[in-house]
């Protein structure tokens, strides 16, 4: 996952990653400069995400930062 870590970092993002049993969640979080138009969709990134992690994508939980609780949204 370093490498989908490094290119989220390169658009502003932070990726938690979190172990729950035979589920993977993943957590996208926005730094001060995120680049909201750089992020691509769910579908896409849960793709790229289980090639990484060599499972199937139904077990990957994705949070975007739209999803985090009092996201309001680029402010520049």
């Amino acid at each position: 996952m370093q490498d989908i870590a490094s290119m989220l970092a390169a658009d502003g993002y932070n990726l938690a990653v979190e172990e729950l049993g035979h589920r993977v969640a993943l957590t996208v979080s926005p730094g001060p400069e995120a680049c909201e138009d750089c992020l691509v969709p769910k579908d896409v990134f849960r793709g790229i995400a289980a090639h990484q992690l060599g499972i199937e994508g139904d077990l990957i939980d994705i949070t975007y930062p739209a999803d985090l609780p009092g996201y309001q949204g680029s402010t520049h």
